[in-house]
């Protein structure tokens, strides 16, 4: 394994004077953990909530603690118009796939930074336009992978440079989660392939466990495209949908590493998902929502760490104030967004049969039989499915 290559990139010149003006596009779904991290960073000074940019407005109940007169941002459906009317010097953009590299240019045209929600794009050519077009405005762009902040991260780098697990041969991630039918209802992008033309490749590995994949990536040290030689994919599907919910990943790295990643919205028992890496000595589980590490090796008993965590806005801002390196540069997503490219790639997911999964009626939601099981077994072995003798597993599909 080879050392990473560094997710942030160098400090920044510029020292803006605190509170930042921040636009957040996008306000609802997941952009209302976004208002109340604003709300946070806010009461702590460093950012202002200038202006909030949604197709329709929100109200008094929703903007929450905002709601005094002071506090009130702006609020437009015209994301250019808004940046310009508040002089924002950051936008958080939190809006559907397909709209990111359109507003993600948009705000670098402005000389605005940006703290762009995962995945940064729905392909590759639409992720170089954004790492490409931000590089040549001059701004900063941070990817919000926010296991990226985890300072476990780190910590688990340094145990493997050491050798605490030996060499390693292989890292698996693992993520078993459910999700209802009306999930798929709740947007018209909602587990789409593409959506009027238009890419979106909203599926299980690429949007809602992305984190699993990425997370793996960057403990094997493979970060960059160039670091990627191959990626098998097989993707497959219990929910009338169009793209994926039950898949796996792996990537061969040009130094011959292997990560393998499986993944399902359809799991019996839902789970935290977690990275392992597997040394010739040991292994090291990361649950990398809960920041919780598992060191286990020869010749010692278990050891268990919690770490603490960097929020990715915080440190875009002390960042720009010239106190911190940015923590997940476009470039260092560019092996993820690799895997986005081969599963956009791929044939269109395929269909389980029926006896291959059930409906939870109390939750509407449909369940694979054995998934959980196979998730683990997948991340354990590093094998996907179709070599986990299951039947309904397709041939994998390769990409080079």
């Amino acid at each position: 394994m080879k050392p990473i290559h560094h997710l942030n990139s160098s400090m920044a010149p510029a020292s803006p004077e605190a509170p930042l003006p921040v636009v957040l596009a996008g306000a609802r779904g997941h952009g209302r953990w976004h208002l109340d991290n604003l709300r946070r960073l806010q009461d702590k000074g460093l950012v202002r909530l200038a202006g909030i940019c949604e197709l329709t407005p929100l109200t008094e109940d929703e903007l929450g603690g905002f709601r005094a007169a002071a506090d009130l941002p702006e609020q437009s459906a015209d994301f250019g118009a808004l940046l310009d009317s508040t002089g924002a010097a950051i936008a958080v953009i939190c809006t559907p796939i397909p709209t990111h590299t359109d507003l993600a240019l948009t705000a670098a045209a402005r000389g605005v930074h940006l703290l762009l929600e995962k995945p940064p794009a729905p392909s590759y050519a639409e992720f170089r336009r954004i790492a490409d077009g931000v590089a040549a405005a001059g701004v900063v762009c941070q990817i919000g992978f926010q296991s990226m902040g985890s300072h476990a991260v780190p910590a688990i780098r340094e145990l493997i440079a050491r050798g605490t697990i030996g060499r390693v041969y292989g890292v698996g991630g693992a993520g078993a989660w459910s999700r209802a039918e009306s999930y798929y209802r709740r947007a018209p992008w909602a587990g789409r392939r593409r959506l009027h033309g238009a890419d979106v490749v909203d599926g299980v590995l690429t949007n809602p466990l992305a984190h699993a994949v990425a997370t793996a990536l960057v403990l094997d040290g493979a970060t960059r495209a160039e670091d990627v030689a191959g990626i098998e994919t097989e993707l497959l599907r219990a929910n009338d949908i169009e793209s994926d919910d039950t898949s796996c990943v792996r990537v061969t790295t040009v130094d011959g590493g292997r990560i393998t990643v499986a993944a399902t919205l359809c799991a019996e028992h839902p789970g935290e998902p977690y990275v392992l890496v597997h040394g010739t000595t040991g292994r090291i589980t990361f649950w990398y929502k809960q920041d919780r590490v598992l060191v286990q090796r020869s010749g010692h008993g278990p050891q268990e760490f919690t770490y603490g965590r960097t929020d990715l806005l915080e440190n875009l801002v002390e960042h720009l104030e010239g106190r911190a390196e940015l923590l997940v540069a476009p470039d260092a997503t560019g092996a993820f967004m690799k895997v986005v490219e081969a599963i956009r790639q791929a044939p269109d997911p395929l269909a389980l049969p029926d006896d291959a999964w059930y409906l939870e009626a109390d939750e509407n939601r449909r369940v694979v039989r054995g998934v959980d099981g196979l998730v683990a077994a997948a991340a354990d072995t590093l094998a996907l499915y179709s070599e986990l003798g299951v039947s309904w597993a397709l041939p994998k599909e390769v990409s080079t």
